[in-house]
C-alpha cells in the first residue's frame, strides 16, 4: 500500500534534485544535486552519473577501491537481466565486469561459461529477477552452480529486485509461498549470501537460511494534510500503478497542490504506463533495479540509478564492514 508525504510548499521543482540513495530513518533525509538530462520525445530523464553525483565518502571510497583493484580477490559477474546497472556497479567499484558466456539454446535451455577463473575468489553476480522473472530466476541459479563448480570462495547473489517476494504468506487454502520456495533454490544452488533492493516485506529475509543484506531506497511515512501542498506518495514498487493512481486521486480531491510517485521498482505491467502518464503525476520518479524498456517512456518519468548504493554494500561485504552504518 502506498503511503504519501505531504511537503511544504516551496518553489524549487523536484527534478532539480536527486537522491543518492534513501534509507529508511525517522530525521530528514539529505539530498544532493545532479545533472539532469532533460526528456526528449517522451524519453524519461535521467541523472548523469559522475564523481560530482556521489556523496563525498561514495566518492573518496570508489577512488581508494580503484587503485587497490588488481590486488583483490573479488570478482563481479552480470547476467543479462540488467547488464547496465551491472556497468555502473563496476564503474563505482573501480572494477571490470567479470567475462561470462551466457546463451540459450534452441529450446529455451540456459547455458552459462565463466571466462576467467574465480578459484579462492568472493564472486558477485547481479541479476535482478525482473520479467521475464522465471527465465532471469533460472539464468541467476545456473550462473551460482556455475561458480560454485568453479571452485569460487563465496558467492553472493546481489538481486536489487526480488520478484518473488510477494508471495510471502498464504492467503487462502491450497497456495503455494513462492518467496520460500526461491529462497531454497538460490540457497540450494550454492550461494553463500543475498544482496537485495526494497524487498516486499521483510519477513522475506527469514525465508532465507543464508545471510541476506537489505539495503533500501525510499522513505516511508505521512506528514500533516495535503491542501495546498506539494503530495509525495512513495512504495516498494509500482505495478499496475492501481493503488498509487488511486492514492494520487485522493490527494488532488483533498486539495493537493502537486503530486509525485517514487518507488524502487518499476514493474509496469500494463495498463501502469496509461494511468501514470494520465496527468495525476507532475513527476514519476523510479530507480534502475529494473530496466525502463523504451515501451514504458513517458515523459514525466525520472530514472534514478542506485549502482553507488550497491557498489558500496558490496564492498563492506566484501570487507567484514557494517552495512547498516551506510543509513547512519
Amino acid at each position: 500500500m502506498a503511503s504519501s508525504l505531504a511537503l511544504p510548499s516551496t518553489s524549487t521543482k523536484s527534478s532539480s534534485l536527486c537522491q543518492s540513495f534513501v534509507p529508511k530513518r525517522t530525521h530528514q533525509p539529505s539530498f544532493v544535486s545532479c545533472e539532469r538530462s532533460e526528456p526528449v520525445n517522451g524519453k524519461p530523464r535521467v541523472p548523469i552519473i559522475n564523481d560530482g553525483t556521489l556523496p563525498k565518502f561514495l566518492q573518496a571510497k570508489r577512488l581508494e577501491n580503484a587503485v587497490s583493484r588488481n590486488n583483490s580477490r573479488l570478482k563481479i559477474f552480470t547476467g543479462t537481466a540488467n547488464p547496465s546497472l551491472s556497468q555502473e556497479i563496476a564503474w563505482y567499484m573501480g572494477f571490470d565486469l567479470g567475462k561470462v558466456n551466457i546463451k540459450r539454446f534452441a529450446d529455451g535451455e540456459i547455458y552459462v561459461q565463466l571466462q576467467e577463473s574465480v578459484r579462492g575468489c568472493d564472486v558477485y553476480l547481479i541479476q535482478s529477477t525482473c520479467p521475464p522473472a522465471n527465465e532471469n530466476l533460472m539464468e541467476l541459479l545456473v550462473m551460482i552452480d556455475a561458480c560454485r563448480r568453479a571452485s569460487a570462495k563465496t558467492i553472493t547473489a546481489v538481486i536489487p529486485y526480488f520478484g518473488y517476494a510477494r508471495a510471502d504468506r498464504k492467503t487462502q487454502g491450497r497456495e503455494s509461498i513462492g518467496a520460500k520456495l526461491v529462497a531454497n533454490l538460490i540457497t540450494e544452488a550454492g550461494a553463500d549470501r543475498v544482496l537485495a533492493c526494497d524487498l516486499h516485506s521483510g519477513q522475506s529475509m527469514g525465508y532465507f537460511d543464508i545471510p541476506v543484506d537489505h539495503v533500501y531506497c525510499q522513505v516511508m511515512n505521512l506528514i500533516g494534510d495535503v491542501k495546498g501542498k506539494v503530495a509525495v506518495m512513495v512504495d516498494d514498487m509500482i505495478d499496475t500503478a492501481g493503488t498509487i493512481a488511486k492514492g494520487a486521486a485522493l490527494l488532488h480531491q483533498e486539495g493537493a497542490r502537486e503530486v509525485y510517485a517514487c518507488c524502487t521498482h518499476a514493474v509496469f505491467s500494463p495498463p501502469a504506463i496509461e494511468r501514470l502518464s494520465s496527468g495525476l503525476f507532475q513527476e514519476v520518479i523510479v530507480t534502475n533495479t529494473i530496466p525502463a524498456m523504451e515501451k514504458n517512456y513517458f515523459p514525466q518519468l525520472t530514472v534514478l540509478s542506485v549502482a553507488n548504493l550497491l557498489g558500496e554494500t558490496i564492498w563492506r561485504v566484501h570487507d567484514d564492514c557494517s552495512v547498516s552504518s551506510i543509513f547512519q
